[in-house]
């Protein structure tokens, strides 16, 4: 016999809600959703340093760094894209387990992997944050030229171009970046997380 069925679940003496107690903070994990190009790692970025700067304890976690090591070996086809946030998702877990506020910045667009996400943590613990963002504007920003790439073939299932990303129904956050700087944006993130990670 192999695999799942001999596996247990170790007990261990520290829990989860001794970490948060020394740590002074509950554990919130702040996932951001939205095309490539829409903002999410510059607002994920900035919402980090002023979570830091008001001593809460935090990680960031970002897609680039993540496809480097944990998922280097994964392409982009459709189940390489959802065994990627699944990894992301049981990596978040377990900063979540440790106490942390887990920032994650990832495109994430099918419904059903945002949903499994959601239901890895209590409510009070998982943030959506949608950055909306045209698809338009996305591509007029394209700092890497990645739609242009893609719109000329040589990037395949990009999202917005040849894969489709399904718009969230109910995030709990809605930033539209039109018109709006991203220091704007990062306050009103701000004063939705920081009341469920103070503990009272």
């Amino acid at each position: 016999m192999g695999g799942e069925a001999n596996l247990f679940s170790p007990h261990h003496r520290i829990q989860k809600d001794d970490r948060c107690k020394l740590l002074g903070q509950n554990p919130v994990v702040i996932w951001f959703t939205g095309l490539s190009g829409s903002g999410k790692s510059t607002l994920a970025g900035l919402l980090e340093e002023e979570l830091f700067k008001s001593g809460v304890k935090t990680t960031l976690l970002d897609g680039d760094i993540l496809r480097q090591g944990l998922n280097k070996d994964l392409g982009f086809e459709k189940t390489d894209r959802e065994e990627n946030i699944r990894r992301i998702g049981e990596v978040c877990r377990l900063m979540n387990q440790s106490g942390l506020v887990t920032i994650a910045a990832f495109i994430s667009p099918f419904k059903k992997e945002r949903e499994w996400l959601r239901s890895l943590f209590p409510s009070v613990e998982f943030v959506e944050v949608f950055v909306d963002t045209s698809l338009e504007v996305c591509e007029e920003r394209d700092p890497n030229g990645l739609y242009r790439l893609a719109r000329e073939g040589k990037i395949k299932n990009f999202t917005g171009i040849d894969s489709v990303y399904e718009v969230p129904e109910n995030p709990d956050i809605v930033i539209s970046t039109a018109g709006k700087t991203a220091e704007t944006a990062v306050e009103e993130i701000l004063k939705h997380v920081i009341k469920l990670i103070r503990r009272v």
